[in-house]
């Protein structure tokens, strides 16, 4: 098992990708945990989860990293400008084609994931094996998910009316401060207090934000399957659904790496921009779809291409980093 477990990692696939298959099937076979209320509702421990989740992340960010970090600006605004306006841009551009065919809330997934801010730990991990500019990668990592916070709602309340039918801003507005952006002030605002403490037990923290994400996928997929919303979809349309997710990554991936070059960047920069400018966030997709989504009978829909994706970006940015650091050392 530890050797098949090491195998899996070359490829960017490890234990937690393997525990989101099992939430999915277990959700699909079992969802009546998933969707009882009393005594313990599974949900509203989730919600409570992601509050946590995003006070411990500002717990761990330094306002003093994140002012030295601005000096680099134009690679920073490359970054975020391509996670937050071309990523959405190329998207909402093949909209008609979703529409058309009936795929709207399958497009909502779609753009939803474009409209997210990029990954922390995963793109300083490919940054680091591809011997790139580290400090730069977590500056922009750090930023973006702060950036986040408001452009997703932003970006991805423009069409959650047309999609779902029901988009309340007032209601949106008021969880998204209480569940995401006060938690994220007051972790800040304790960061001189606790911040090294949060840094210490950061893997055990890690492994709270990866309880929590498990256990919206779960509860999301048990009301997504209990709906039958899954039937509509074929198998060859699942397919091509992913093949769109490897095709969307690579011409990001691409397109960030001509600007990197437009703008002279050094090679380590170069590295930063394209990893940090081509992923996507899975623990701010899945706690966020709590809060922008009502009708969480929908949520398994809309976060499907997310998981696609986020597990495609790990496979394909793991072998490229590999191949950079080889290249490197020859």
């Amino acid at each position: 098992m530890k050797k098949l477990l090491e195998v899996l990692s070359k490829v960017g696939l490890d234990g937690f990708l393997l525990m989101i298959a099992t939430m999915i099937l277990l959700a699909y076979f079992l969802p009546q945990p998933g969707m009882v209320k009393e005594p313990v509702s599974l949900e509203e421990i989730a919600n409570t989860g992601v509050s946590f989740i995003f006070l411990f992340y500002g717990l761990r960010l330094s306002v003093e990293k994140l002012k030295a970090g601005l000096a680099n600006w134009k690679m920073h605004i490359i970054v975020q400008l391509t996670t937050f306006l071309f990523f959405p841009l190329i998207v909402l551009a093949f909209r008609p084609l979703f529409i058309n065919a009936g795929f709207e809330l399958l497009w909502l997934g779609v753009f939803f994931l474009a409209a997210l801010p990029s990954t922390v730990s995963s793109s300083v991990v490919m940054v680091s094996i591809a011997k790139g500019n580290i400090p730069a990668a977590i500056f922009n990592a750090s930023i973006s998910s702060l950036i986040g916070v408001v452009v997703t709602p932003l970006w991805v309340g423009l069409f959650i009316a047309s999609a779902t039918g029901n988009f309340d801003i007032s209601t949106i507005v008021i969880k998204l401060i209480l569940q995401v952006l006060l938690p994220v002030i007051i972790g800040i605002s304790l960061n001189s207090r606790f911040g090294a403490i949060a840094e210490k037990y950061k893997k055990q923290l890690k492994y709270f934000d990866q309880a929590t994400i498990l256990t919206i996928i779960y509860t999301s997929f048990c009301k997504s399957f209990s709906e039958h919303l899954f039937e509509g979809f074929t198998a060859l349309e699942l397919a091509g659904l992913t093949i769109g997710m490897i095709v969307l990554f690579f011409a990001v991936f691409v397109c960030v790496g001509v600007f990197s070059r437009l703008f002279g960047f050094s090679d380590e920069d170069r590295i930063t921009v394209l990893f940090c400018g081509s992923k996507k966030s899975l623990v701010h997709g899945t706690v966020m779809s709590k809060v922008l989504f009502q009708q969480s009978t929908i949520t398994g829909i809309v976060l499907l291409p997310l998981m696609l994706y986020h597990a495609l970006q790990l496979i394909a940015a793991s072998i490229i980093a590999q191949n950079m650091a080889r290249r490197k050392k020859a």
